[in-house]
């Protein structure tokens, strides 16, 4: 009966162990991946607050340039933006969200997006009138 016991308590704490190991080997994962998603995105410029529709016209792109023109002309002028993508995100339209949805502007050199976020900073940014702001793409495991 004792060794019955005894079997029951090993096997317990081999149950434990290989619980805590797919812990931790899961919390390697989710890092890796949260780092994955953030290289991914390290290029990325996110635009918040032009109102929706406006993309329709001219093209996200070509929105971009113009909001650049706009607020920084010698920034402009200084270096070649090359736009490798640009699109509204999420994809979709919640008609329960009041705000617009951001717009993600993929840039070739993360310099060029580091030039302008320092920029950013120093000016209050508009289109048409109209307050926006400028950030970086981040995972939302990071954000948080």
């Amino acid at each position: 009966m004792e060794e019955r016991i005894s079997n029951l308590e090993d096997g317990n704490i081999e149950l434990l162990q290989a619980e805590e190991e797919r812990e931790a080997r899961l919390k390697r994962n989710e890092e890796t991946l949260r780092e994955l998603s953030d290289t991914i995105r390290r290029c990325n410029v996110r635009i918040i607050g032009i109102p929706e529709g406006e993309e329709k016209e001219k093209g996200a792109e070509n929105l971009f340039k113009e909001v650049m023109a706009e607020n920084f002309p010698n920034l402009v002028k200084e270096m070649d933006l090359q736009v490798t993508e640009a699109n509204r995100s999420p994809n979709f339209i919640n008609a329960r969200r009041p705000t617009p949805r951001h717009i993600v502007v993929k840039l070739a050199k993360v310099n060029d997006k580091e030039k302008i976020l320092r920029t950013d900073r120093q000016k209050k940014l508009t289109y048409k009138g109209t307050p926006i702001r400028l950030s970086a793409d981040f995972s939302a495991e990071t954000l948080q």
